[in-house]
């Protein structure tokens, strides 16, 4: 592997690193239907505010989201909205792997 291939695979684990957690998975899946405020975040995680924030800083580091501040309030947003259709995939091989393990207990 050359130089450049194994920035671009670093910076793709980046990514998939940021969304590699239960609770920035969920976080991303909400703002795929719209921009969200940490306030609603930290509710619907029941977490603190803390907590809520440095999950979205691993999130806007890797590229994934951007903050729009409005007076005290701060809204993310995906940044680039394709980010989850991965996801078909991947629920794709949960699937594959429950129907394998089903043939197993037959």
């Amino acid at each position: 592997m050359n130089e450049k291939d194994k920035l671009l695979y670093d910076a793709k684990a980046k990514v998939l690193k940021a969304l590699a957690h239960p609770t920035r998975l969920w976080m991303a899946e909400q703002l795929a239907c719209g921009e969200r405020c940490v306030c609603e975040f930290a509710d619907a995680v029941e977490a603190d505010f803390s907590t809520i924030s440095k999950h979205l800083a691993v999130l806007k580091q890797a590229g994934i989201v951007e903050v729009d501040k409005r007076g005290k309030q701060v809204y993310y947003r995906l940044k680039v909205p394709c980010i989850l259709t991965f996801m078909n995939c991947v629920e794709a091989v949960i699937e594959s792997q429950i129907k394998a393990h089903s043939a197993l207990i037959k």
